[in-house]
């Protein structure tokens, strides 16, 4: 069964109520269609009903409110609510009243405070904008996890073979502690799909090979990672084919626990994740499914502009799973 297959049948079991607020674009009224035409979901689509309705129409695609398809306008005693709460949350960058209705304008902000007063599970977002607009009002709004860092992780398929790569979306250039923290924080994800997490902290050394800054710090960010959690098989600092080649990993690194198989690969920044990424998954024909963001007390999350329906779908579904985490 494909890993597509398997979040989506988890997703039914209890299916959680997820916001789109980038209605009018035509990937997510086709995921929406999918979502809740199959039950995955129950979809709340953020705006005016009938422009949606008229949008939908002109791409040909059907949509039929239910009880897991919805319309969820603007209202007025929620903006001044939202509002006021917003000034409260900010009050110590001194936000006003005046600033807080304006930052309502945009429709992320006024989405994460629903899901923040809990008229929603979950958000997908991300279609149309880039990832610094559904992040910021997560931060700001939602917030982290005690002493979490926010990352991502992109769940790659291939060859029925599931990898999850981080971060590729967030953090631009980590420290060594901030990496230790995602490679754990990573690893704690993976239990959700069953996976039993074998981490490599990537650089272009393995054990030493090299003598760099970079390398050292990817070096004590294992040593951190270690012991942040001494229960998973975390390992670096490694180059890419010995954490996923046996045979490789036998001649630069032989007395490797992971031997080769590493199912989560920690890039030591977001250019090499963001590009390591888009080349598995162009060249070499993976799917990719995220970004998927993790330390956040809610789940929130982006999309890539360059996204399908269909990876829309595995989002969503995977944002349902996040909140059946929270119970």
């Amino acid at each position: 069964m494909y890993f597509s297959e398997q979040i989506r049948i988890r997703s039914k079991k209890n299916p959680k109520r997820i916001l789109f607020d980038e209605s009018l674009d035509e990937r997510i009224l086709l995921a929406a269609k999918i979502l809740s035409e199959k039950k995955i979901a129950k979809v709340i689509l953020l705006g005016d009903k009938a422009k949606i309705l008229k949008k939908a129409k002109g791409f040909e695609i059907r949509l039929m409110e239910s009880d897991f398809l919805q319309f969820l306008q603007k209202e007025e005693s929620r903006l001044e609510d939202f509002s006021k709460k917003i000034k409260e949350i900010r009050k110590k960058k001194k936000l006003t009243l005046e600033g807080a209705r304006k930052l309502l304008e945009d429709d992320m902000y006024y989405a994460a405070m629903l899901l923040r007063e809990g008229f929603v599970d979950g958000i997908v977002s991300g279609a149309c904008h880039a990832t610094s607009r559904t992040v910021v009002p997560a931060f700001q709004l939602i917030g982290t996890k005690a002493f979490s860092k926010v990352s991502s992780y992109f769940i790659m398929e291939h060859e029925h073979e599931i990898y999850l790569f981080a971060d590729c979306a967030v953090n631009i250039s980590p420290t060594e502690e901030e990496l230790a923290e995602i490679a754990v924080t990573t690893a704690r994800s993976a239990l959700q799909y069953g996976m039993e997490p074998k981490v490599a902290m990537l650089s272009f050394s393995t054990k030493g090979s090299a003598k760099h800054e970079l390398v050292t710090k990817v070096q004590k960010a294992v040593e951190k990672a270690k012991k942040l959690a001494p229960d998973i098989l975390i390992e670096g600092e490694m180059q890419l084919d010995a954490a996923i080649v046996p045979e490789v990993c036998k001649r630069k690194y032989p007395d490797s626990k992971i031997k080769g198989n590493a199912n989560i690969l920690i890039f030591p920044d977001l250019d090499s994740g963001n590009i390591g990424y888009k080349l598995v998954q162009r060249f070499g024909k993976a799917k990719a499914i995220g970004p998927i963001l993790q330390g956040l007390n809610k789940p929130i999350n982006d999309l890539s502009r360059g996204c399908f329906s269909e990876e829309i779908v595995d989002i969503a579904a995977i944002t349902c799973i996040q909140a059946q985490e929270k119970g």
